[in-house]
């Protein structure tokens, strides 16, 4: 009996040391488990503020997180151009990407309207600020989430765009057959054609090369963009038109963000919305100084007085009636934004 004991004994000490011994691997494979792959990807320069928040966010991810959340940062269009990158941020290919809310023209025309559609719908910054930090950004996240399976769950901002153009543009008359690069996006097409000008809807990794080999005359952007992707080196002409003010909207996939544990998931959205708020004002506070950077590269910047904006602004009138026919949401919205304004 004794010696039954004593073997049974014995055998459980064996099996529990195996038991601790098989502990930490088991601990390890539940944390290879619960670590996620956020893959964050977009066109924007290398250097702007944009892509220096995103630098910022992933940190905040990968620490915050303690290494649960592995997040990777591919910046200036080098997971794809903005079709694809919105495409690969809809199906789950990457986690991340960011594009203004004009983006979603085809499925949600509603929320196209906050992008500034169809030109001049913004006044200014604390304009934008009342849309896009308050209902109005909560709402189109919403509509985001049901009909493009992605979340805004932050805005950043390039800021109001401007025209760069190979030849002087300084009125409606000088704009006149000038080829504009435009986004692929019919709301940005149907604006400059009200202007008279020629809208040329290319990639927006191919701008570089198309002013260089004249596929192309200009294209209106921000100033940081100008600067990073060196643009002004093909075309010197700057008219600052205040025409259009770009908000970004951070797009992460829904359905990798419902998976993720509830503390992480509340991760993502705070501090988002913490990188960005930083990157709006350092945008605002910057952008005064891209235009002498540009000064100093070379460029040539051309007044455009309210009298002549004044002008831009009645050509391009009746695009918000247009734009509004898409859907009654639509118009609505339209209305919201121009009230709060």
């Amino acid at each position: 009996m004794t010696t039954k004991r004593t073997t049974f004994a014995r055998r459980s000490v064996l099996q529990l040391g195996a038991a601790a011994l098989a502990t930490p691997a088991l601990m390890r494979t539940a944390w290879a488990q619960d670590k996620f792959v956020c893959k964050i990807a977009h066109s924007e320069a290398i250097g702007s503020p944009f892509t220096n928040a995103f630098d910022k966010w992933t940190t905040m991810l990968n620490e915050r997180s303690e290494g649960r959340i592995d997040a990777q940062h591919f910046p200036a269009s080098q997971l794809g151009g903005l079709a694809q990158l919105l495409e690969m941020s809809r199906i789950g290919t990457i986690q991340v990407t960011a594009a203004g809310p004009d983006s979603e023209e085809a499925i949600a025309p509603e929320i196209a309207a906050t992008a500034g559609a169809p030109g001049f719908i913004y006044k200014n910054e604390a304009h934008v600020d009342a849309v896009l930090q308050g209902d109005i950004g909560q709402e189109i996240s919403q509509i985001a989430r049901e009909k493009t399976g992605v979340e805004f769950i932050a805005y950043g901002e390039v800021g109001f765009r401007h025209l760069l153009t190979k030849v002087p543009v300084t009125d409606l008359a000088s704009l006149q057959g000038v080829k504009l690069r435009v986004p692929e996006v019919r709301i940005w097409v149907d604006f400059w054609k009200a202007l008279g000008a020629n809208p040329t809807p290319l990639p927006y990794s191919e701008q570089y090369s198309a002013l260089s080999t004249g596929v192309i005359d200009g294209l209106d952007s921000d100033y940081f963009s100008i600067l990073g992707f060196k643009w002004h080196e093909q075309a010197k002409y700057v008219l600052p038109t205040y025409h259009w003010f770009l908000p970004k909207a951070i797009r992460m996939n829904a359905a990798w963000l419902d998976s993720l544990p509830a503390d992480l998931q509340e991760l993502c959205r705070t501090s988002a919305k913490e990188a960005f708020a930083e990157q709006r004002s350092i945008n605002r506070a910057g952008a005064d100084q891209a235009l002498e950077d540009l000064k100093s590269a070379g460029c040539i910047v051309n007044p455009f007085p309210a009298a002549e904006k004044a002008k831009w602004e009645e050509k391009s009138a009746g695009l918000f009636e247009e734009f509004g026919a898409t859907s009654p949401e639509t118009a609505a919205m339209i209305a919201k934004i121009r009230a709060l304004g």
